[in-house]
Order: C-alpha cells, then sequence, then structure tokens
C-alpha cells in the first residue's frame, strides 16, 4: 500500500474511534438531514471551469482526500481558472475546511450575479499576516469578510497558515450569516439600506446585479496561490 493512502487510512481509522467521521464523509444523521458532498475526497466530479461547458478542472485536483489547487511545476502562478458546482444554488447551509499556502490569496463565491463571471459575494480566505491584501481597508479584505464590503467581527480568526480552518455561509432568504472556526465574522441581508450603502462604495458599484439575491453556483477563486478545500458539505433549501 502506498505510504499516503496508509497514512489517510490510519487517520480516518483514528477519526472514527474518537467518535469524529473522516473528512469528505456525511454521517447517517447529516445524510438524514439533506446534507450532501460538494467534493467527495477522491475526484472533481461536480465542477467544472467557470464560462465552459465541458467538464475538467485544469489545475485542481483531488489528491489525498483534498481538493488541491497547485502551481504547474515551474510556474510562480497558478493557471487562474476559477471552478464552479455544476449546480446553482439559491438557500444554503455551506460548511468546507481549507487552509492556504504562505502569502496566499483566495476566496469562495456565491450569489454569482453573472454565472459565467467569476464576481459575487466572496468569503475570504487568504494569508491574513503574509499576503499585503489580508491590511488594506479596514480588514475588509481579510480573511471571512465579505470581500470589500464587510470586515470580520474581531474575534472571528484564522488558524496559522497551513492549519485546518472551518467555514460556513448561511443563506436563508435574503439573510446571510458567515463564520469562521465557529465564530460568526459577518451578518447582512440582501435588498438592505445598509448593504446597498456599503456596495456604493465598494468596487462592486459598477457590477449590475450585485447583492442582489439570486440563485448560482458556488464558485472557488483561483487567485494565483495555492489553497486546499475538504469536508465541503451543502444542505440546500427545502432539504
Amino acid at each position: 500500500m502506498l505510504p499516503r493512502l496508509s497514512a489517510l487510512l490510519l487517520l480516518g481509522t483514528a477519526l472514527a474511534a474518537f467518535g469524529a467521521p473522516p473528512p469528505n464523509t456525511l454521517t447517517g444523521e447529516e445524510k438524514a438531514g439533506g446534507w450532501e458532498l460538494l467534493f467527495d475526497g477522491t475526484s472533481t466530479k461536480g465542477w467544472h471551469v467557470i464560462g465552459q461547458n465541458s467538464a475538467g478542472t485544469p489545475g485542481w485536483a483531488a489528491t489525498e482526500g483534498e481538493l488541491q489547487l497547485r502551481k504547474p511545476e515551474g510556474k510562480t502562478k497558478t493557471m487562474g481558472k476559477d471552478i464552479v458546482t455544476d449546480r446553482d444554488y439559491s438557500d444554503f447551509d455551506l460548511k468546507w475546511e481549507w487552509k492556504i499556502s504562505p502569502a496566499g490569496n483566495s476566496g469562495l463565491k456565491y450569489n454569482l450575479p453573472d454565472k459565467t463571471k467569476g464576481v459575487g459575494c466572496e468569503y475570504q480566505m487568504i494569508d491574513d499576516q503574509g499576503h499585503p491584501d489580508g491590511k488594506v481597508k479596514g480588514g475588509t479584505h481579510s480573511t471571512a469578510s465579505l470581500y470589500d464590503l464587510i470586515a470580520p467581527a474581531p474575534d472571528a480568526k484564522a488558524k496559522p497558515v497551513g492549519e485546518w480552518n472551518e467555514s460556513r455561509v448561511l443563506v436563508q432568504g435574503n439573510h446571510v450569516i458567515q463564520w469562521l472556526n465557529g465564530v460568526k465574522s459577518v451578518e447582512f441581508d440582501f435588498g438592505s439600506e445598509e448593504l446597498k450603502k456599503l456596495i456604493a462604495t465598494s468596487k462592486f458599484k459598477d457590477t449590475p446585479g450585485w447583492g442582489v439575491k439570486t440563485s448560482s453556483p458556488i464558485l472557488l477563486q483561483d487567485h494565483g496561490d495555492e489553497v486546499s478545500v475538504r469536508n465541503m458539505k451543502i444542505k440546500p433549501s427545502g432539504k
């Protein structure tokens, strides 16, 4: 047996022994509650490059139980290919784990006004200490922010680079809440006067439909830096 595969199996056994399910699986309770995996741990099934009808996720691969974005050999940047789910979502509860590379920058986006473009509400995933963007505009570019609009709560802290973070986005009607490692980071309402004012002073002020509730894919951003995602699961509305 390959050493890495053996290690993964041992990790799964250890987690099960302590009552925690292994990554990229659903418990019986989650299945009964309507949860679905967005990443099965072994393939990129259910994902494609945004704006393309064909399957395929160049730059992204299922490796060691992770959905990994990596730089091509000899290159300083990744391929710049954002990927999106094959399905659209409107109301949902979304949870995932992620870890960023040193000085890395990435994000998860939802509520895309144009399904063919990588612009929408972004849950920022970034090395706040190592990437300069993590320190600008009053924290609205830092981890767990609503990118460029709302800074995360002060006690919503990312773990050190290389460690797994737990994130969550809940969309119920026009109401949205984001969490980081169990702490609520951001809360807002689509269509609210408060959000409209924030949009008017953001980089999205001239983007038609930005911040208007819609149904769209979930997007993982390729910002040029390496990132890993796992344990990605969603409970769509009505489930």
